[in-house]
């Protein structure tokens, strides 16, 4: 850091152990959810023709106060450019974003597209996975298990793919199986055991290979999760801090650490 005032905001913003960091999350915490509830009620006609001046102020005041953040964050950081590129950067933008954007699209033809412009403060709400120690430890879990899982999902893709091949030529267009893609749309809903009901098998095999997918789908299901459960056990049981690294912006540090173990810069120590 250049200097104190930049260390002090720093630590506010981004250490998350300290008091006055903590003090800071829950803040923007209560304003994110207050965004994410006035959003909601927005979509209620009654709400809003008579109280839709009130959410209009607090929009714009809870979207000035997220500017503040955004740009205080870029100031106090070594590398701005990797934090406007990283995921919460992104987030960060796209919660500001729709609010200033709607005020440029004038006309009642492109009401539709502020709607949905507005709408995308929605994702504000990934904003709070940052304050969350328990959803980090999941992202963690998550990123570690994404190998294992993704060869599940291939695994799982072609044999939806054989078995709505197979129901494709058992069943045929009479009972509603009119093309191989339909065909797996169908194992999909019964592997899944959702069961819409839109298309069932008539003939008695056809009955016995649903059967057989519907008992396949609840074994299936554990898979997953127990990938994500043994990565979980193994994130929560690693001793680390919430210590951001000024220059590489990563966390999950040990609790004794002073140098960042990704790229080796000296941590912001609390003091």
């Amino acid at each position: 850091m250049n200097n104190k005032f930049r260390q002090k905001l720093f630590e506010i913003i981004f250490e998350s152990d300290t008091r006055s960091g903590k003090v800071f999350d829950i803040a923007l915490l209560f304003f994110i959810l207050l965004s994410i509830v006035i959003v909601i009620l927005e979509s209620v006609s009654g709400y809003q023709i008579r109280f839709g001046h009130i959410f209009l102020i607090i929009e714009w005041f809870i979207t000035i106060l997220f500017t503040l953040e955004y740009i205080t964050r870029i100031y106090v950081v070594d590398k701005p450019w990797k934090y406007i590129f990283s995921f919460y950067g992104i987030i960060d933008l796209i919660s500001i974003l729709p609010t200033f954007i709607s005020v440029f699209i004038p006309g009642t033809h492109s009401l539709m597209v502020i709607r949905a412009l507005r709408l995308l403060r929605i994702f504000r709400i990934l904003k709070i996975t940052r304050y969350i120690d328990a959803g980090k430890i999941l992202v963690n879990a998550l990123k570690a298990s994404r190998i294992k899982i993704s060869v599940f999902l291939f695994t799982i893709g072609t044999v939806i793919v054989i078995i709505g091949t197979l129901m494709y030529l058992i069943e045929g267009e009479a009972s509603g199986f009119t093309s191989i893609p339909k065909s797996i749309y169908w194992a999909v809903v019964t592997l899944t055991t959702v069961g819409y009901g839109d298309i069932t098998p008539q003939t008695a095999f056809g009955q016995f290979i649903s059967s057989l997918v519907m008992i396949l789908g609840y074994s299936i299901i554990a898979v997953p999760t127990g990938i994500v459960t043994a990565e979980l056990a193994g994130n929560i049981k690693k001793s680390s801090n919430n210590q951001v690294c000024p220059k590489c912006l990563k966390e999950g540090h040990d609790e004794d650490a002073e140098y960042c173990k990704y790229c080796g810069s000296e941590l912001n120590k609390e003091k």
